[in-house]
């Protein structure tokens, strides 16, 4: 099984803050979130943010933007309609019947472009339906635990990663790991 990062891998950009920027058109409201949006995820990138300090301090504004909005399947699909093009051409030339996308970006935006890509498998963040709640943040060594949750031991063949600071544990765990880099993939290991 070959395994992807999304964001910054096979997507050009950060999924997630894309997909806060279109919403706070439709919510204008909330862009007074924008300052900690932007901290959590400069954090993110850089290693400076553990697992449970995301829940504490990033989750309520989540559940808060997820609790406000009524229509998020018709949005997420509006939102991959625009943002397609962002998907790096890379992929399509490597991509397997059982790949699979393991992202710290919710089940909530991965599943509509899973479908449009043909990927069946995907382990992501989980945001509860009913309560807006972050059950699961899906990131760094979580990675590991929320595959596991969802597919158990599976052997790993390639795993592909923006980042060697968030994803380098994969390396003991894949045959192969690929850093991604723009349109440049480079084999690490």
């Amino acid at each position: 099984m070959n395994i992807y990062d999304f964001d910054n891998t096979i997507y050009d950009g950060e999924s997630l803050f894309d997909f806060f920027i279109e919403y706070v058109k439709v919510k204008p409201v909330i862009i007074w979130y924008l300052p900690k949006v932007l901290i959590a995820f400069g954090k993110y990138k850089l290693g400076k943010v553990t697992t449970q300090q995301m829940m504490e301090n990033y989750a309520p504004i989540i559940k808060k933007c997820y609790c406000e909005y009524d229509k998020w399947e018709e949005f997420t699909t509006k939102f991959w309609d625009g943002h397609m093009h962002k998907i790096k051409s890379f992929y399509k030339d490597v991509q397997k019947e059982d790949d699979l996308i393991l992202t710290a970006s919710p089940e909530l935006t991965i599943k509509e472009i899973a479908k449009r890509l043909g990927i069946k498998n995907i382990v992501c963040s989980k945001i509860d339906d009913n309560t807006g709640q972050v059950t699961r943040i899906c990131m760094r060594q979580n990675k590991i635990k929320a595959l596991k949750e969802d597919f158990g031991d599976v052997e790993i063949d390639d795993f592909y990663t923006d980042s060697i600071k968030n994803d380098g544990f994969f390396a003991e765990y894949a045959k192969r790991v690929f850093l991604v880099e723009g349109d440049k993939i480079t084999q690490i290991k």
